[in-house]
């Protein structure tokens, strides 16, 4: 026999026959910016490094 066991719990019941309110935006947490640079920083610098490579002369053939 399980020592415990969970009880499901349904959601709380409507009440009253208005429309649902709108749910606004909430502002992105501060957590999520910077996550968001950092994010933008590491694009910027791979493309950097992908454009240098392009651009640099190959190593692996010889003339």
């Amino acid at each position: 026999m399980p020592a415990f066991t969970f009880e499901k719990i349904s959601p709380p019941q409507r009440r009253g026959p208005g429309p649902i309110p709108s749910i606004e935006k909430k502002q992105r947490g501060v957590i999520v910016q910077v996550l968001g640079r950092f994010v933008e920083a590491r694009v910027q610098r791979a493309e950097r490094v992908e454009e240098s490579r392009r651009n640099s002369p190959d190593k692996t053939s010889s003339d």
